[in-house]
């Protein structure tokens, strides 16, 4: 079923993610950084899904990152579905995600 351990590690931190109590975490169906997120020269377009789960797509390949984000503030984490964690803030208007930048797209 699992192909390596890293994928059964990631399994096991996503279920003690969402179990864990919610604490001051904004419901992300309900919070204003739902949405697509692109960098400015288009070859990343990241969206933020209602359902507090995420899509990444990078140079036109869709879905190559996907998984589940959490908002606190203006502090977002984001943990894939194979089980890497990465942060982001928002600032201004723009979300800095690990060394990207990304801009509302409108």
């Amino acid at each position: 079923m699992f192909k390596s351990p890293l994928q059964l590690l990631g399994l096991f931190t996503m279920l003690l993610a969402c179990a864990a109590p919610s604490g001051d975490r904004s419901t992300p169906a309900t919070h204003p950084y739902i949405g697509m997120w692109v960098t400015a020269d288009g070859r990343i377009r990241q969206e933020l899904l209602p359902d507090g789960r995420y899509e990444e797509e990078r140079d036109g390949r869709k879905r190559a990152y996907t998984g589940r984000y959490t908002v606190t503030g203006t502090h977002i984490d984001y943990l894939d579905d194979l089980g890497f964690t990465a942060t982001g803030d928002v600032r201004d208007g723009v979300l800095y995600h690990e060394h990207l930048v990304l801009y509302r797209e409108s």
